[in-house]
């Protein structure tokens, strides 16, 4: 499975960027699919995940101002960020588990930069 991210780059504080991530191989059947984050200095932490049936999960940092999507048909994920902050500002990840027969798996983009500044 391989994961394409893009989207990623400068924007001032309380701007907007919106994050894709495309997955292509063989996938078999998806069980979620997310971003993660990691500022330098820190540990990855979650950002948003989205499941199958369209279950959303946010961190708390991000509630109100990240939206998160996905297109089944095109095995692709969204990430819809506004109002961001300075705090915002790390390598994003996408991120996707599923299971292909007989085993689940779990894959990495290779991460796209999000920088918040004036």
């Amino acid at each position: 499975v391989q994961l394409q991210a893009s989207g990623g780059g400068l924007v001032q504080p309380g701007g907007s960027l919106r994050l894709s991530c495309a997955a292509s191989g063989r996938i078999g059947s998806i069980n979620e699919m997310g971003w993660y984050r990691q500022a330098p200095g820190k540990q990855r932490e979650l950002v948003a995940g989205v499941t199958s049936d369209g279950t959303t999960n946010y961190a708390d940092s991000v509630k109100g101002r990240f939206t998160i999507s996905s297109d089944n048909a095109k095995n692709t994920v969204y990430l819809q960020m506004s109002s961001l902050k300075p705090e915002d500002t790390a390598v994003y990840y996408c991120n996707i588990k599923g299971r292909r027969w007989p085993t689940s798996y779990e894959y990495w983009g290779q991460g796209t930069l999000v920088t918040v500044s004036s």
